[in-house]
């Protein structure tokens, strides 16, 4: 049986890693983020890569460490709001980007960990999002082809694994990290807990450990929230 399980991130990417390579890295904003694998990434020092990922963290956390590394040649995203340094370096014409609308994100990596090559969407049709992609009509209804998209690498976050790599995601932090793990060709997990094979329930398994290759479990994670909201107490409501 071969092992999964490595001791830190750094362990984990190695042999793994090489400038130009595809990544996807999982997480909506901050929620669900390999923080550890993200780090290690930047302490490679690979550069010129392409990062597929709904945003590009924020300035100074997640993935914008990379964006701010010189790291990242090319985003695929689909929303850039959170970080500043992202909307510059595209002005500036340092950064190559692709817009894609959300759920045509999302699809776009399911259909590459399903094997799809190209599905046909009416989203984004007869706009810029369209530009230079065939177009069909099915029914009296115009649609556009998108591709299916696959990554070199895929970086996710679990909270619970087994040591063959059969994933449970919480809540929220399951966002695009299931499907992630299906699309690369390389899958590293990064897990906040660790389990015996055997331990985990199979009707809550949300990735099946063929998907994933390697396996960390995450130190010292923040899990910092982007916007601090919260509810007045009852004696401040006026």
């Amino acid at each position: 049986m071969r092992k999964k399980v490595y001791p830190d991130a750094k362990s984990a990417l190695e042999g793994v890693l090489r400038d130009g390579m595809t990544i996807m890295a999982g997480g909506f904003g901050l929620c669900g983020i390999p923080e550890n694998l993200i780090a290690g990434i930047r302490d490679a020092g690979v550069k010129h890569l392409t990062v597929v990922s709904n945003n590009c963290g924020v300035d100074d956390f997640g993935l914008g460490i990379l964006l701010a590394n010189g790291q990242i040649k090319k985003m695929l995203s689909s929303y850039v709001g959170e970080n500043k340094l992202f909307e510059k370096l595209y002005l500036d014409g340092d950064l190559e980007l692709e817009f894609n609308p959300q759920g045509t994100l999302a699809e776009r990596i399911r259909a590459g960990g399903a094997g799809i090559a190209a599905f046909y969407t009416k989203t984004g049709y007869g706009t810029v999002i369209a530009e230079g992609k065939p177009t069909r009509e099915f029914d009296g209804h115009h649609y556009v082809m998108e591709t299916g998209l696959v990554a070199d690498l895929s970086i996710i976050k679990a909270w619970k694994a087994d040591k063959e790599g059969n994933l449970i995601y919480r809540k929220t932090a399951r966002n695009f990290n299931p499907m992630m793990a299906t699309a690369g060709k390389i899958t590293v997990a990064e897990v906040e807990e660790l389990v015996e094979v055997g331990d985990l329930d199979p009707d809550f398994i949300h990735t099946p450990s063929i998907y994933v290759d390697r396996i960390v479990v995450s130190k010292d994670a923040e899990k910092r929230i982007e916007k601090v909201t919260t509810r007045k107490r009852p004696e401040e409501v006026k």
